[in-house]
């Protein structure tokens, strides 16, 4: 699996379900405001920051989700790119010299193991995740800290620090996952809008 194809798989298992946090001071109060999230979507901006790079790479895009399972992450620039996750298993898309062409690879086949993990995170059962223990830190902007459980995982991501919105409840400000030797990848999502009716072909179709 290249690296985008990594990213593809740890973003939509993250964002596919951090999004339904609510502002919360406990873990309780999380899996009481997760289950009054049915849809969102949103923009995003997310910088690729590297230290052999003198700036960093960015990539825009937008995000869906609707319960149980529905996903579409979207990059709309610079170069085109769709993950679709629905009932019937998850399809990806790239651009190429004829227009978005489908990936039939044999290692999207792994990434059916992210639906398993948003039946856990839609409920806010972050606690009990066998592959992240996950940390809560109170203050002005709640965050929390996921560290992998699992050395494979943790050889590509030493931890994600996940920034709740201090004037907006139920809205994620932001999701910084650090790699190694300094390296990190920042998503920063704007215009977030909840619980607004979503096509659920925009789940199925590029």
């Amino acid at each position: 699996m290249d690296c985008l194809k990594k990213y593809s798989l740890i973003i939509s298992l993250l964002l596919s379900c951090i999004f339904l946090l609510g502002w919360a001071d406990s873990w309780e109060s999380i899996q009481k405001e997760s289950a009054k999230i049915k849809s969102l979507k949103a923009n995003f901006t997310q910088s690729k920051h590297m230290k052999i790079l003198a700036r960093p790479l960015v990539s825009k895009g937008r995000f869906y989700f609707q319960t149980p399972d529905s996903v579409r992450w979207e990059y709309v620039s610079p170069v085109k790119s769709i993950l679709l996750m629905n009932r019937d298993g998850i399809r990806r898309y790239t651009q190429g010299s004829s227009g978005l062409m489908e990936d039939k690879t044999g290692s999207l086949q792994s990434m059916q193991v992210v639906l398993k993990e948003i039946g856990q995170w839609s409920k806010g059962e972050f606690t009990t995740n066998e592959h992240f223990v996950a940390v809560l830190k109170k203050g002005s902007e709640p965050t929390i800290i996921m560290t992998p459980r699992e050395k494979g995982l943790a050889a590509m991501i030493s931890r994600i620090v996940i920034t709740l919105s201090s004037d907006r409840p139920g809205i994620l400000k932001s999701v910084k996952i650090y790699e190694n030797e300094g390296n990190y990848t920042l998503f920063e999502f704007s215009d977030v809008q909840i619980n607004e009716k979503i096509a659920e072909s925009l789940f199925r179709d590029a």
